[in-house]
């Protein structure tokens, strides 16, 4: 039996998240002060406090989840290493702290330039999202590829859930043409801009330089990575494909059917939320899921 740790992204935030680790485990209240000082300012007041419109900006929700996720997994009793891991968009940078790929101190460092730079990319060049509902990818593709504008499938979330993405208009005509298709749902999403579409490329080159500064080593375990839905262990292949990543779909449906594929029996859903526990189950049918979001 292999068993798969996997992370959430970006939505899953809430306020009082990490509050009871900061109070209860010494070791989680070391990790969350030296991300404050990483950071220049103190995450963990928003984190415990912040309202839910703090909490949704993205420069404070992407290392906030983050911090919470790798906490977890880092000072969590019982948690032994895992056969193989994933994340989900942000969460991909969780899983290769999990697995030893960077360290905590530059993985934070990433995430924190990683968000900056959507931020300012989703200020400078206005998009949109939606998640579309019973309708097969095939259809979901083409009806991308024929709207007039940037318009691309963003997340493969789960069989008959995806997410589009791109400018604001051609999202809204996508969406009135996906519901002509079938589509049971087209709901826009409450986002900030057009995260994993042609649009983030400015974001994509502000992060490169910080990638490219970083050093990776190779994880002690496979690392799923959303843009190829394959087993990585190569630090190479993992930096270029977390450049990719921004401007790349998300691969998640297809990332957890690959790790069945390769004989993941239990997920372990680690992080903030139990988003990735809905998604797995709806895609692996029988496998054993489970969710910490507290310190065991």
């Amino acid at each position: 039996m292999k068993k798969a740790f996997v992370f959430p992204g970006q939505g899953s935030q809430f306020s009082g998240m990490g509050r009871e680790m900061y109070q209860n485990n010494p070791k989680a209240r070391v990790m969350m002060e030296r991300a404050n000082d990483i950071l220049g300012f103190r995450i963990t007041d928003i984190m415990f406090e912040g309202s839910d419109e703090e909490l949704k900006t993205t420069r404070v929700t992407q290392p906030a989840i983050f911090l919470h996720s790798v906490v977890l997994a880092g000072c969590s009793d019982g948690l032994s290493l895992p056969d193989m891991v994933g994340g989900h968009s942000l969460g991909e940078f969780s899983a290769l702290v999990a697995a030893g790929a960077v360290s905590f101190e530059d993985g934070l460092r990433l995430v924190a330039a990683r968000a900056a730079a959507m931020q300012r990319c989703c200020e400078k060049v206005p998009g949109a999202m939606a998640a579309v509902i019973a309708l097969d990818e095939d259809t979901v593709e083409r009806i991308c590829r024929e709207t007039p504008g940037v318009v691309v499938p963003a997340n493969y979330n789960s069989d008959g859930q995806i997410v589009i993405s791109g400018s604001t208009d051609a999202v809204a005509m996508a969406c009135t043409a996906l519901k002509e298709a079938g589509a049971k749902r087209a709901l826009p999403l409450p986002v900030g801009g057009a995260f994993h579409s042609p649009l983030m490329e400015p974001a994509r080159e502000e992060l490169a330089q910080a990638i490219n500064f970083t050093v990776f080593s190779a994880p002690l375990c496979p690392v799923y990575q959303n843009v190829s839905a394959c087993p990585e262990t190569d630090p190479v292949i993992i930096k270029h494909n977390l450049l990719l990543q921004l401007t790349s779909p998300v691969r998640w449906t297809q990332s957890v059917k690959a790790m069945l594929a390769d004989g993941a029996s239990s997920f372990t859903e680690i992080g903030p939320g139990t988003v990735l526990q809905g998604l797995v189950k709806r895609i692996s049918g029988n496998s054993d899921n489970i969710s910490i979001n507290g310190i065991q």
